[in-house]
């Protein structure tokens, strides 16, 4: 590869230069001129690649394309390429044709655990609503990649309302996510519908919505977009910021409009390999994170999808990283680690140990200095025996507002009411030879 000019200058031709300032800040004009093909990426950085990177980039595209907002391009260290977060997130590499025998096209089985369009139903009381096939940018770490990108599309209005009509007849769905692709590069005025819609049914209480264009494409919050959001309050928003260097004063100025709208905000990174796989680096993220109001959620594992196993890293980094936040820094700052589960067992919180025994009367715990510590159990607990009785029970529950399910997986075997004393995978075969 050969370097003309510098990072610097191109950056501002980017967005300086060549393009006028209310052009730069116009969303749909970023998305019309997102870049897509070799030929711009090296005109726009001002480099020239080597035929070798070339052809690779040609048989990558092929089959994973590619698409970047000239707001995110602008932000690649074009002198240290190779090892520069945003263009590893964000340019194709050879390495995603590597198909490993883990490797999945749905790793989640969120296509098997659909039972209306558009709709994903996993858990016993959320469900995953997904509003377009579109991004602003592909990210080459997705764990979607089989439905973004080559099927970039937004569903119809008749296929959304058969999903909005499965939530409606559903009535233990109390919360519902927005997804994708990406909901915010609908319209407001589609969005506002969806949004409507929901807000209509008496029993979703909250409202979540994921996007990544404050980290990819800042200029699509606008005053304008805030104001309508702001009418379906209770309306969370997780992002996905994965490195501090994503934080920028536009994506700044993002986050405190969202926030000022009155929007909690969470986020959910991808652990990377070569991107943020540091300790260090994950503690200025999340740091940076909540100074912008912004409370780091997941930190997710990532994912066994199709050409994400040079992304891959061992279970350990997590706990290394976690280590290195859990005592070192607020609490608030601190993600909870999840693998995300193959074949659709959901996510599975995956933290450091820190009880390290326990008897009848006292656990013994460590603390993130290595501390050795005891906690005393109480001397007088009274076991209360629970029969699911609700309306027996001298503890105060608003049966009203109660939502009582079937009992299900741990629940069921520490509860007093079921008899249930084990959970027999399916298959088992000493249990098939009894039969």
């Amino acid at each position: 590869m050969t370097i003309q000019g510098t990072n610097k200058e191109n950056t501002q031709s980017l967005a300086n230069n060549r393009i006028e300032k209310s052009k730069w800040q116009d969303w749909r004009w970023q998305m019309r001129h997102c870049v897509r093909d070799v030929g711009s990426f090296e005109r726009l950085l001002g480099i020239k690649l080597e035929q070798t990177e070339r052809d690779a980039f040609h048989q990558t595209v092929s089959r994973f394309p590619m698409s970047i907002t000239p707001y995110y391009l602008s932000l690649i260290d074009k002198d240290n390429l190779v090892n520069d977060p945003i263009f590893m997130q964000s340019f194709p590499n050879h390495q995603e044709l590597i198909i490993h025998q883990s490797d999945m096209a749905d790793p989640l089985h969120e296509d098997k655990d659909s039972p209306a369009p558009c709709v994903t139903h996993r858990y016993p009381d959320r469900v995953l609503l997904l509003v377009s096939n579109t991004c602003a940018m592909y990210c080459r770490h997705c764990t979607r990649k089989r439905r973004v990108g080559d099927l970039d599309s937004i569903p119809d209005k008749d296929t959304i309302s058969q999903g909005i009509d499965y939530i409606r007849r559903t009535p233990q769905i109390r919360d519902v996510l927005l997804s994708g692709g990406d909901p915010f590069l609908l319209s407001d005025d589609y969005l506002d519908w969806i949004l409507t819609e929901l807000r209509a049914i008496k029993h979703v209480e909250v409202i979540r919505i994921g996007t990544r264009t404050p980290v990819v494409l800042p200029q699509r919050i606008t005053d304008d977009l805030v104001t309508m959001l702001k009418k379906h309050h209770p309306l969370w928003i997780n992002t996905h910021f994965n490195h501090p260097k994503e934080l920028t004063k536009s994506s700044c100025r993002a986050l405190a409009k969202l926030a000022d709208g009155g929007i909690p905000l969470g986020n959910q990174s991808v652990l990377l390999a070569g991107v943020n796989d540091c300790p260090r680096i994950m503690r200025v993220l999340v740091q940076k994170l909540v100074a912008n109001r912004v409370r780091p959620y997941y930190l997710y594992q990532c994912d066994l999808s199709e050409g994400l196993g040079h992304f891959r890293t061992p279970v350990g980094k997590g706990i290394e990283i976690l280590e290195s936040l859990i005592g070192h820094t607020s609490g608030f700052c601190v993600p909870t680690y999840v693998i995300d589960a193959p074949g659709g067992g959901g996510k599975i919180p995956v933290m450091p140990n820190y009880l390290i025994s326990w008897s009848t009367n006292k656990v013994v715990l460590r603390n993130y200095e290595g501390v050795i510590t005891t906690y005393r159990e109480p001397d007088s607990y009274e076991q209360a025996f629970c029969d699911r009785n609700c309306a027996s029970c001298d503890l105060q529950l608003n049966l009203d507002s109660a939502n009582e399910q079937e009992l299900l997986g741990v629940e069921m075997l520490l509860s007093d009411s079921d008899e249930t004393i084990s959970l027999i995978p399916q298959g088992n075969e000493r249990y098939e030879r009894r039969n």
